[in-house]
Parts: structure tokens; sequence; C-alpha cells
């Protein structure tokens, strides 16, 4: 399973608040918090599923997140 988050994300900032997306080192972190957490779940009820994750900029581009 692949799972993109992407930036400027108004749900993350109403989740997270806004000092937690207020630049992109802060926004990549807590991004990558959230990331970690929805495969941890995923890997605890279904330990066979490969989950990557990752960060798609506005440009189109994604980082890969581990």
């Amino acid at each position: 399973m692949i799972a993109i988050d992407h930036r400027d994300c108004a749900a993350a900032k109403i989740a997270y608040g806004a000092e937690k997306v207020a630049n992109p080192k802060i926004e990549t972190e807590t991004h990558r918090a959230a990331l970690a957490e929805f495969r941890k779940q995923m890997n605890a009820k279904h330990p066979n599923l490969g989950v990557e994750t990752g960060l798609m900029a506005l440009n189109g581009r994604i980082e890969m997140l581990a």
C-alpha cells in the first residue's frame, strides 16, 4: 500500500494546529509522525501488507518518508 499526504493541507492544520505546519521542516515532521502511526496501525491489522508513505509538494514532487 502507498499512502501519500500533501503539503499545505488544511485538514492537517485543523487536526494538528497551525504551529505544526508553520514551515516546511515542521510540516514534514508532523506528516512523518502521522504517517508512522498509520504504518503502525496498518502493520498491526495487516502484518503481511507492505506500507510505503510519502509527502507530496504542491508541484507534484513526492518525498518518501520512512
